[in-house]
């Protein structure tokens, strides 16, 4: 198919569907990956923007980041404290660890591969969660014990917490094995990827400060420093651990706490801009997706699924430990901790890609088998999730 036709197809197309499934209260997404698959089956991929949808996937999740982090308030996580970081935590290195050991026996992937899986699966999704949360804000539901800015604070470092497990473990994949170098490397690459982000974000909010720019232009500088921020964490890969995703993250967060408001319009722009992404974003994923093996494997995947959202389940409520949230609150919280999305597409074909770029079949095998899960998990849990939120935050808040 043409380039432009099919730009034009995924644009209009997936706008259609997306305002289709909007009105009856699922997530548009949903639509968006439907159409991938479709398109994917028919062999309609334009070979040009297959060639880089690695690289649009990642300027997604950069996009993703940046917005998580010029709203995440570092106040709200005071407020509501221990739950909030234990809730940021628990429950996705539970979920992860359980995902780590069962993939390995059910799916047949090297420990590595699966604890990778564990990471990408581990990662609540904003997508669906944080609207819905913000609305029950703007309700005044749950407010009292902070149940919903509980819930959003702890998505919110939740994904976090799984995109540098994820880097991580894909590094080692990268690197051909299992060593002490490679797993120091994690609280390394955590460390510096604060620091240096954090330093970007001074560094924006004196300029931001002391110049007049449009904001249009201020969001230009940001993502152009965070797209060097990727560059050189392959950059220093060889020499030492460094996390570019956490620094896109990292930066937002400091240039929202020096510059509030700023920060809030510059969030704004990103949504504007996530709206074109997210349709790239999940009819590529849908489109990379090799139908027919997914299907193969779709019994094994949604029981390791299931495995993982059990002891995702453990991990909420053990977060929850000494809390003033009585039983329907705290079955509330497990609820929201469901849904599966955004990061899942972003990084689910990370390892598929690794495969491609090192022509090593053994890690190809294992990318499809990531990325088929990973999709399987969104169009399980998404729905799901959002369908049980909304009819439950009434009657259990």
């Amino acid at each position: 198919m043409d380039f432009f036709i099919f730009l034009a197809v995924i644009l209009v197309l997936g706008g259609a569907v997306g305002v289709l499934l909007n009105h009856f209260k699922l997530p548009a997404l949903l639509g968006y990956l439907c159409l991938g698959i479709f398109l994917g089956s028919l062999n309609l991929m334009n070979p040009q923007i297959q060639a880089v949808s690695g690289e649009l996937r990642k300027i997604a999740l950069i996009i993703i980041l940046l917005k998580a982090g010029l709203s995440l308030e570092i106040d709200d996580i005071k407020k509501v404290g221990r739950p909030a970081m234990l809730l940021s935590v628990l429950p996705c290195c539970i979920e992860m660890t359980a995902i780590g050991v069962a993939g390995h026996f059910l799916l047949g992937l090297s420990l590595i591969e699966s604890f990778l899986l564990g990471a990408v699966l581990g990662a609540v999704s904003p997508a669906v969660v944080v609207p819905r949360t913000t609305k029950m804000l703007d309700e005044n539901i749950g407010t009292k014990k902070g149940v919903p800015q509980m819930i959003t604070a702890g998505s919110s470092m939740d994904d976090i917490v799984m995109i540098v497990f994820y880097t991580s473990f894909l590094s080692i994949e990268g690197g051909g094995g299992v060593n002490i170098k490679a797993f120091a490397n994690i609280p390394i690459s955590i460390l510096l990827g604060i620091i240096i982000g954090a330093f970007a974000g001074l560094i924006f909010s004196y300029v931001f400060e002391k110049f007049h720019l449009r904001d249009s232009i201020k969001l230009t500088f940001l993502l152009g420093i965070s797209f060097c921020f990727v560059f050189l964490e392959t950059l220093l890969s060889k020499y030492i651990g460094y996390s570019g995703l956490l620094s896109v993250i990292s930066m937002g967060v400091v240039l929202y706490t020096k510059r509030g408001q700023q920060a809030i319009r510059l969030k704004g722009k990103c949504d504007k801009l996530w709206v074109v992404s997210e349709i790239f974003l999940f009819t590529l994923v849908g489109a990379s997706i090799q139908i027919e093996y997914a299907l193969r494997v779709l019994g094994w995947a949604l029981l390791t699924i299931l495995i993982g959202l059990t002891f995702r389940n453990v991990g909420v409520q053990l977060a929850l430990i000494k809390t003033k949230l009585n039983i329907k609150e705290r079955l509330f919280v497990s609820i929201s901790y469901l849904p599966k999305a955004t990061v899942q597409a972003a990084i689910g074909g990370g390892l598929l890609d690794l495969g491609n770029t090192l022509k090593n079949p053994q890690i190809i095998n294992a990318g499809v088998i990531v990325l088929s899960v990973a999709v399987v998990s969104i169009l399980f849990t998404a729905p799901l999730g959002a369908f049980l939120i909304d009819k439950t935050y009434k009657k259990l808040l």
